[in-house]
Formats: structure tokens, sequence, C-alpha cells
């Protein structure tokens, strides 16, 4: 289980300030990781997220052919929802988790998940050829703008000769599907407003450029695939409202939880002027007349590490993760 490579968890990944009344990871923010909160009610919305995939993956929580995984490796595990359903599904399997804050979990977590704390924006300190596959979820706000192509390579050296990566990102460029938002609706200005705080730290357009990482960093068969996610029950097809009804709760915390530090800090606006356009966004959000859609989820792009042998071995990396 890699225990040599983990050492007893730093407070420093504990500490958290409240910043109009949620709370942050001092660590995150100081060093421009992460800038959503880590208190309970986004524990939940991240809980309500999983089950929105879910949803739109019709229950499939790995997409590659991957019948009996040996190790599977979790980047940016959050409330930890995917990982112990894998952990749960493939009882044989070791399944790894790491993200940068300790988030609370379950007391009956499944014995075969192991979840660790790193910043994954240092080098990965997994071995080499060590896991089958490597999932990574809505890390688009937590990988720096400039660490996306180390973090691409990190993890093909650590997947097996022919072992899978999965990726799934959202796009926060809302739209609507009738075209009937405009630049100085609330959702288009929030979308704006929120990718331009967020810069230079994240590159708010990565989802999009997932691809073209994966197949330059030397994944084969790289599959990609956008997909619409509604943002409230609007439409007439009945899976697609389902979606979008159930995705309402979320979108609504999501608004509020992801904009709260980067607009009022970043741009300098303040609370109740953020709160208005949430508020906003919010009806928009719910208003059947716009369609609204534009959140785009891709659909996992997946691309497997190919049987030939590897560059390089093992980064050379005194850091180590920490035992949750």
């Amino acid at each position: 289980m890699e225990e040599d490579d983990t050492v007893p968890l730093d407070n420093t990944y504990r500490d958290v300030f409240v910043h109009h009344n949620r709370e942050f990871q001092r660590y995150a923010v100081e060093n421009g990781v992460y800038f959503a909160p880590v208190d309970d009610d986004e524990v939940e919305r991240l809980q309500y997220m999983h089950q929105i995939f879910n949803m739109m993956f019709d229950n499939r929580l790995i997409f590659p052919p991957i019948p009996r995984p040996r190790r599977i490796l979790d980047l940016g595990y959050g409330s930890g929802s995917w990982a112990i359903e894998v952990a749960e599904q493939y009882p044989e399997c070791e399944v790894f988790g790491i993200d940068i804050y300790p988030f609370p979990m379950p007391v009956d977590m499944p014995p075969n998940l192991i979840l660790q704390v790193d910043d994954l924006n240092s080098p990965s300190t997994f071995s080499s050829n060590s896991f089958d596959l490597v999932h990574s979820r809505m890390m688009a706000g937590g990988i720096h703008a400039n660490r996306w192509t180390n973090y691409m390579a990190d993890i093909l050296r650590v997947l097996r000769p022919g072992g899978w990566c999965q990726m799934v990102e959202i796009y926060f460029n809302a739209q609507s599907d009738n075209g009937t938002l405009t630049a100085n609706h609330a959702l288009q200005v929030w979308s704006q407003r929120y990718m331009q705080s967020i810069q230079p730290y994240k590159d708010p357009r990565a989802p999009l450029r997932l691809q073209n990482w994966m197949t330059q960093a030397g994944f084969v068969e790289v599959e990609s695939r956008l997909v619409p996610l509604p943002l409230s029950g609007w439409s007439n097809d009945p899976r697609e409202n389902e979606i979008g009804t159930s995705n309402r709760a979320n979108v609504h915390r999501l608004l509020s939880a992801l904009s709260i530090y980067p607009l009022t800090q970043a741009l300098g606006m303040t609370l109740a002027d953020v709160q208005l356009l949430v508020a906003q966004a919010r009806n928009e959000a719910d208003n059947p007349a716009f369609k609204p859609g534009g959140s785009r989820s891709h659909r996992p792009s997946d691309g497997h590490r190919g049987h030939q042998s590897s560059k390089g071995g093992r980064q050379s990396d005194s850091r180590k993760r920490a035992r949750h």
C-alpha cells in the first residue's frame, strides 16, 4: 500500500478560515490551489454532483474496458463518493484517493480504500507502472494553468502499460439551448466573471483541452465527448428533464460556493453584489424560457497508456503524501 511513501497528516492541511460564513482551506487559498469552500455544505453539494454524474453516465463509474482492476487512483476525491462506490464495486481492488484537504469520511469506509492528502500540483510520488486506472474529475479548479502538461505526464507514468485514464470536467460557460441568453444575462455575467477571477492561477478552458493534452502526453485511443448538462428541468426529453430537475439543487449551491471567494477577493466585488448576481443567475437557471444548459460536462475523456516502455523512471522527490 506504499505506506513507506506516506507520513502523518500535517495540521497545515487541516487549517481553515472563514470568509463570508464559508470555510476555506488556508493552504489551498494561500497557495492559489483551490478557491472553493471545504465545509459540510460543500461536501453535501459534491455528493449532489456525484449523483448527477451517475445519472448522466447511467451509473457507470468506469468507462474504459477494465474487467478486473487491481489498483485504481482517484485524483481529487472530494466527498469520496466515487472512490467509495468503486471500492465497494471492486472489493479485491486497492483504491487510492488523493485530495488537498482531508474531507471527513464515513466511519464504515470500504477496507480496500486508502485516502491520502497531497497537493496534486506537485510531482506525483507514486511509483511508475502502479495503476490500472487513474480517475480525475473536476480538477480544473485545482490544477494550476501551467501544470496540466506535467499532470498528464504524471498520470501516464504511474499507469501500468495498457492502463487507462478517465477524466471528467465541466466548462463553466452558461448558454441556452435556444440562444436566448445574452452576454447581459446574469448567468453569462456569472460565467465570465468566474472564469476571469480564477486566472491566471487556473485555465478555465482546460475542459476543452483534455483530449489534446492527453494525446500530447502519449496516451493512445483517446476519446472525448461534450455532453450538455441542463441546469434545471426544462427539457421535454424525460431523461434530460430528470437530470435537470435533480441538478437544480447543485446549481443553486454551486453558483454561490465557487464564486464567493474569487469574485470578492480577485475582482473586488462586494458581498452584496455577489449575492445579487447569484440570486439573478439562479432565477435564470430555473427559467424554462431560457432552456439553460450551458455548463457543458465532458463525458469521461479517456485514453490508455500503450504497451511500449515509458521513458524515464520514477521522479526524484523527497516529498511524501500524508495519511488521512
